[in-house]
């Protein structure tokens, strides 16, 4: 989360200021993380943006020489593992809800300190940094692991209620994403723009309203309704497991390649496509928000920070623009391409499919953009969790662990740090032109016009990439 301390890197020349020009003429929001910078980078990071940005244009002309029926068959291979069923789902949520309430209760009644209470490094680092990875990688645990399901379940028998499985949809089919859009943009204010989103109390009455209208919602709409169309982390949380190379199919585990199941995924509506890229123009915002040059914008002082309480108008400001600005390069890129192809494709269509293009781009900043809170508030989190009340105990002998905050500080950490972020960036940036590519051969049955429609989505990858580095090097307030 933005509010926490953590460890990065300032660039030592002024490549800014071309890149600032850049931004001008091409105004890309960017998704990578700009965190708090405690020394200076002396790493030659202008040769790191222009190889990320050769190696984007690179994967976009191989693919467009590449035979499609091999690009096919490369995304088609699967590796069947185990097979299990969902029995057990029940109980796993029913752990998770009893695991949620023990949190709001140290929230509640447990320490004032956010880096020694449970529930804010629970919520902010373990659940929405770390989990978002893990679904990235294994899956949707979620569906497993979210604290309504099982809830429900009971409520569903104990009150004589109809399951999903035999009654049609009551939530208007009209409304689409809009009610997860909502709730999505409702907690990036909360956690971006909020005077005091770590405070373990106000979390815990937020984290707990948001529980309780989440379940009076499943038990009004029913529980596949709301929480596929109208509760944001199960919705944000599916998207992103559609990357994962493990993927489970009508209980059936198998390994694949990163991104094949975005290739099968139908066009999103509207209401979709704006969910989705809300998540990344949230994490771009929460990037920028601090630079110098936003805050030059505005007259503030950049080594004066004043504070999250005097940003909330220009900060709920920053947040809904970088949402139009994203939505409205995106819709410009998709209608070129379109024209460019030359088909008659509806522009609805072409834009709900390709947008999913934008996931790798999303799972890669939110490494960048978490890696260090993970690396710091994660050791904070182990501590707390074996002591949530503050009264000595030690539930997981992890209470007396000592946090190394040096892992993200000094020279050589900022090394390794810039190039596993630099890396992650470019590789999910070229694992976004695939994507793209594969979806645009669904459109565009000619290969000449698929390569066509990609071409101006391509330019704008190639600007994330740009301004993406830029920012994990550029100087940060706060």
């Amino acid at each position: 989360m933005s509010g926490r301390t953590e460890g990065g890197a300032v660039e030592r020349e002024p490549l800014w200021l071309a890149l600032v020009a850049t931004l001008v003429l091409l105004p890309t929001p960017a998704f990578a993380h700009a965190s708090d910078r405690g020394h200076v980078l002396l790493l030659p990071t202008g040769y790191y943006i222009a190889g990320g940005a050769l190696a984007v244009a690179v994967s976009f002309l191989v693919l467009a020489l590449l035979p499609p029926a091999a690009l096919d068959n490369f995304w088609r291979r699967r590796l069947p593992l185990i097979a299990f069923g969902d029995g057990p789902r029940t109980i796993v949520s029913l752990l998770s809800f009893a695991g949620f309430a023990l949190l709001i209760a140290a929230g509640l009644f447990g320490s004032r300190d956010p880096l020694s209470n449970p529930l804010p490094l629970a919520i902010w680092t373990l659940l929405w940094a770390g989990f978002t990875l893990l679904q990235g990688v294994f899956g949707d645990l979620w569906s497993w692991l979210n604290p309504w399901y099982g809830p429900w379940r009971i409520a569903v028998r104990v009150l004589g209620l109809r399951g999903d499985e035999k009654r049609s949809p009551r939530l208007p089919k009209w409304l689409g994403f809009w009610p997860a859009f909502v709730l999505f943009f409702a907690f990036a204010w909360f956690e971006l723009i909020d005077p005091a989103p770590d405070d373990p109390s106000r979390l815990a009455y937020a984290a707990g309203a948001y529980w309780l209208v989440g379940f009076v919602a499943m038990l009004a709409f029913g529980y596949s309704d709301w929480s596929r169309r109208g509760e944001f982390l199960t919705v944000f949380f599916s998207m992103v497991a559609r990357f994962a190379p493990l993927q489970r199919e009508e209980g059936h585990l198998s390994l694949c390649w990163p991104g094949a199941k975005l290739l099968a995924a139908e066009p999103l509506p509207p209401s979709g496509t704006a969910f989705l890229l809300l998540a990344l123009s949230s994490v771009s915002f929460d990037g920028l928000s601090k630079t110098f040059f936003w805050l030059g914008l505005f007259g503030i002082n950049p080594l004066e920070f004043p504070g999250r309480t005097v940003l909330i108008g220009i900060g709920s400001f920053g947040l809904v623009l970088t949402f139009f600005l994203l939505a409205a390069v995106f819709a410009l890129a998709v209608l070129l391409g379109q024209r460019l192809a030359g088909d008659a494709q509806p522009f609805e269509k072409a834009a709900g499919l390709l947008v999913w293009s934008i996931v790798p781009i999303a799972l890669a900043y939110h490494i960048a953009h978490y890696l260090t809170a993970l690396l710091v508030d994660g050791q904070y989190a182990l501590v707390a969790l074996s002591d949530p009340f503050a009264l000595g105990w030690n539930l997981f002998d992890t209470a007396d662990m000592e946090v190394e905050a040096g892992v993200v500080a000094g020279a050589e950490s900022a090394w390794w740090l810039w190039n596993c972020q630099a890396g992650v960036i470019i590789a999910g940036h070229v694992l976004a032109v695939l994507v793209a590519h594969g979806l645009a051969w669904r459109m565009h049955p000619k290969v000449s016009r698929a390569a066509l429609s990609q071409l101006p989505l391509t330019f704008l990858m190639i600007a994330y990439t740009v301004f993406g580095l830029w920012l994990l090097a550029t100087p940060t307030a706060g």
